[in-house]
């Protein structure tokens, strides 16, 4: 069997291996990416793209149902999901017909199918085998389904993006960001929704501020959420399909979706034929040069078990591969202070470290925080509140973290998000002029700390971790 070589084999045409591969081509290197589907891998196609359109169309439906109060006449009506739908896939076939021409363009070989490792330099596509002295796994993560009776009956993430109808009633089972994401959607859109948690609280990782006030948005909206909710199966019974748990039963529901995590793609690279360690989870060890146990062999994206954001997979290969083929030996990727945003409704955007977190970690902290209804719906007779913290360490009020949910906060924390990466401090924000009247200016004009831990009473200099959080 003959076997074509390269200088550097891409196992994924996702954001990470798209990234790598397209700087390595440009570094003028001979690169084959290897994938099974369609180029731009979960983000473009079954995560944050048609994710981010779905929420336009919901945001849009509460505009709708807001404007009455506004004087502006309109009504709502029934969505046209077909019609939503088909835009939306629309929009995705741009990208991956954008993407099929920009790696032919770049010399890239595209190589369809799944890959799987034969020795340790060398991996085979539908009987074809392929050689690199490089070789980047960037398969990224896929749902998870938990193994209880019935799940079948559910559908995951990836089975939301085919819906070719609107759900009438629906469950989610798991309240991280994907479950309050896809629960705020489609009960703006028109469905009844329940969602339904094993945790004491929903985006149980993030900020009690966080978790408080988006679940007290999302009983305003209607949706039911069940905390503290143990799921062990699903069936179908007359009604539709019915949830069971240990204490009461739920039923009648059309549709149930799996939103209980995500995990790497790694089972069917026969990785166990190599020197590559990887974890029970999946995952794929890797050092802060992306390099795997394995020399020549590197992982990046969402099976390294670090931030799962797409911002990251691309930021991870693009310096990967001037790390290999630019001459920039020490150009890392730095894991710490990474903003992330979940599209829920309202949207929350956060960086840096919790409250505990902070606590743990140094020496002395305060607390800001305000919470407030905005200026959007001062004619509203209620409307989504905005909550902001900021959370300062030190007698120089180092800012060490802040959390943001409210309309536009996804917007107003890219830049705020620059002012923490550099070090700013609370007087820096004290000394910045408020842009008025809007929300993001009580960022600036907060006074008053609402907590104060003094040094003695902090357990200071413990490890801490970046919140898990993912936009797929």
């Amino acid at each position: 069997m003959t076997t074509s070589t390269f200088d550097m084999i891409v196992i994924g045409g996702g954001s990470g291996g798209l990234a790598v591969a397209e700087k390595a081509a440009e570094y003028g290197q001979k690169v084959a990416i290897i994938e099974a589907s369609r180029l731009g891998g979960t983000c473009v196609n079954n995560g944050c793209v048609p994710k981010k359109v779905m929420w336009y169309a919901a945001n849009l439906a509460h505009a709708v149902h807001d404007a009455s109060d506004f004087g502006v006449n309109v009504q709502a009506g029934a969505v046209d999901w077909p019609k939503l739908v088909q835009g939306r896939e629309q929009y995705i076939a741009n990208i991956n017909q954008f993407w099929d021409s920009y790696v032919q363009d770049l010399n890239i070989t595209r190589i369809e199918g799944f890959a799987r490792f034969v020795d340790n330099k060398t991996v085979e596509v539908e009987g074809q085998r392929y050689s690199a002295e490089h070789i980047v796994i960037a398969t990224g993560a896929e749902p998870i389904v938990p193994p209880v009776p019935g799940a079948e009956l559910g559908i995951t993430s990836d089975g939301f993006f085919q819906l070719e109808q609107q759900p009438r009633r629906v469950a989610i089972i798991g309240g991280g960001y994907i479950g309050v994401e896809l629960a705020g959607v489609l009960r703006a859109l028109g469905s009844e929704v329940t969602l339904l948690t094993l945790d004491d609280r929903i985006l149980n990782l993030f900020d009690p501020m966080i978790s408080e006030l988006l679940q007290a948005e999302m009983n305003r909206q209607g949706i039911e959420v069940h905390v503290d909710f143990q799921v062990t199966g699903l069936q179908q019974d007359a009604e539709g399909i019915r949830v069971t748990s240990p204490d009461a039963d739920l039923h009648g529901f059309d549709s149930v979706i799996w939103a209980v995590g995500r995990r790497p793609k790694t089972s069917e690279l026969d990785l166990q034929v190599t020197d590559i360690k990887v974890e029970k989870t999946g995952i794929i060890p890797v050092d802060e040069y992306e390099r795997t146990s394995l020399e020549g062999v590197y992982a990046i994206g969402d099976i390294t078990g670090r931030v799962q954001l797409t911002p990251v997979a691309i930021a991870a290969g693009r310096r990967l591969a001037a790390r290999l083929y630019d001459n920039r030996p020490d150009w890392l990727m730095d894991y710490e202070n990474i903003p992330s945003v979940v599209f829920s409704h309202p949207p929350i955007a956060t960086i840096g470290m919790t409250e505990q977190q902070a606590m743990q970690h140094y020496c002395g902290i305060r607390v800001y925080q305000s919470d407030f209804t905005p200026m959007r719906y001062a004619l509203n007779e209620s409307g989504a509140k905005t909550g902001l913290k900021l959370i300062c360490a030190g007698e120089e009020e180092k800012v060490v973290g802040i959390h943001i949910i409210g309309d536009s906060a996804d917007e107003m924390m890219q830049g705020f998000a620059v002012a923490l990466k550099m070090g700013a401090n609370k007087a820096d924000f004290d000394r910045t002029v408020a842009i008025h009247p809007s929300s993001a200016e009580e960022l600036v004009t907060m006074q008053q700390p609402v907590t104060t831990v003094p040094c003695h009473e902090v357990d200071a200099g413990n490890e801490w971790k970046q919140i898990p959080v993912a936009t797929v």
